[in-house]
């Protein structure tokens, strides 16, 4: 097991760690990423040196996983290790076990979860050594990371598909699960949260899935308007780079995310908002607004290396986005159809159904779309 530390500072805490992992029987190896043994660390550009330690331990880390040598490791950190740790960290797997243990700030915890799938252990005290409560932290912590174990993908010919999704489109994501599911096709869901989207993307790239479902494309309408689900400039474009088909639909476009309603920016005091749940605002995309993010989506896609195919519900494309529903705006929809017709190259075809996007026929059709283009015959029916 790997223990990544600032040993100049959290020497007693990671040897404290150490101990008890060897107790359960299992060995350590220390990557020390303090900053006090470094000919710079008196630098006048302490970001620049932490980032250059990073990058070393990211390198020693990447070693060690590649060897065989860890399955697990755990940080002990305040803030500056806690960034640091989240760099050294980033090429592992998902699945790899890696556990924070982290006086740092709530903002960048959220951050780092927000990235990695990592197991955080906030201290809620500072780390100044061992005491009767940072020891009952590293000790629980200690204890957990040493039962987990990294256990690489097994070796399936069954397909696995990835989808997007959202609260207000889990009745089509739902039925796509149930269709793929018989025909012995696995799938993935994604919340579409800005986490989830960046994730999916990173691991489209790392080649974990045949294609993709992306149904809920809500992210992109955070992206442009400033919303606080963006998943980044990269979103959608790792099925496109990697040639695996990849079905498009305008899900929850009608919508941007923003917090509890005094955290709605003050240019959208006079805009259509809708309280989701008492912790999220919802904000009602304008036609100008949709028009953007059809263009966006079409921008994005002409870049694809393989097969893709945008399906329209023209009957709505959230659950609050039918007759009666706070968000029912057919002009709205229809500007994120003519942006993306506007940009589309003419190879990508789009498919306009008469339906809602939780109606069960444009469920029904995504799928087909899916199993046309995926060899379904080398299905693992014993996985």
């Amino acid at each position: 097991m790997a223990i990544v530390a600032t040993m100049d500072t959290k020497q007693a805490e990671a040897s404290f760690v150490a101990d008890i992992v060897r107790s359960t029987g299992r060995d350590v190896v220390f990557v020390d990423v303090g900053t006090s043994k470094d000919e710079k660390s008196r630098s006048n550009d302490p970001a620049a040196l932490l980032a250059e330690i990073a990058g070393k331990a990211r390198k020693f880390m990447n070693g060690l996983f590649e060897a065989g040598t860890v399955s697990a490791v755990i940080g002990i950190a305040g803030g500056k290790g806690s960034g640091v740790f989240g760099e050294v960290v980033a090429d592992l797997p998902y699945g790899f076990p890696k556990l924070l243990v982290s006086s740092a700030r709530p903002a960048l915890l959220a951050e780092l979860a927000g990235k990695l799938d990592v197991l955080l252990y906030p201290t809620l005290v500072d780390l100044f050594g061992l005491n009767g409560f940072t020891s009952r932290v590293l000790e629980n912590a200690a204890r957990a990371i040493a039962a987990m174990h990294y256990l690489p993908k097994a070796k399936s010919r069954r397909k696995i598909v990835a989808i997007t999704s959202f609260g207000v489109t889990t009745p089509a994501v739902n039925a796509c699960v149930r269709l793929l599911g018989d025909r012995k096709i696995e799938t993935i869901v994604f919340p579409a949260n800005g986490a989830g989207g960046r994730k999916m993307e990173s691991l489209v790239d790392a080649g974990e899935f045949d294609a993709v479902i992306d149904l809920t494309t809500t992210e992109l309408a955070d992206e442009l308007v400033g919303g606080t689900a963006s998943a980044g400039p990269d979103r959608l474009t790792a099925a496109g780079r990697c040639g695996i088909p990849q079905l498009i639909a305008p899900g929850a476009v009608d919508m941007v995310n923003f917090g509890v309603r005094s955290s709605v920016p003050p240019r959208f005091a006079e805009r259509r908002l809708y309280a989701h749940t008492p912790y999220t605002t919802l904000l009602r995309t304008t036609p100008e607004e949709t028009n953007a993010i059809g263009r966006l989506t079409a921008q994005k896609l002409s870049a694809s290396r393989g097969p893709a195919q945008v399906l329209w519900p023209s009957k709505g494309v959230s659950d609050y986005d039918r007759k009666g529903g706070p968000f029912h705006d057919p002009e709205a929809n229809r500007a994120w159809l003519s942006g993306l017709r506007a940009a589309l190259p003419g190879t990508i075809p789009v498919r306009e159904l008469n339906c809602h996007i939780n109606d069960p026929e444009f469920a029904s059709a995504a799928v087909e779309w899916v199993l046309d283009h995926v060899d379904t015959e080398t299905a693992d029916e014993n996985v």
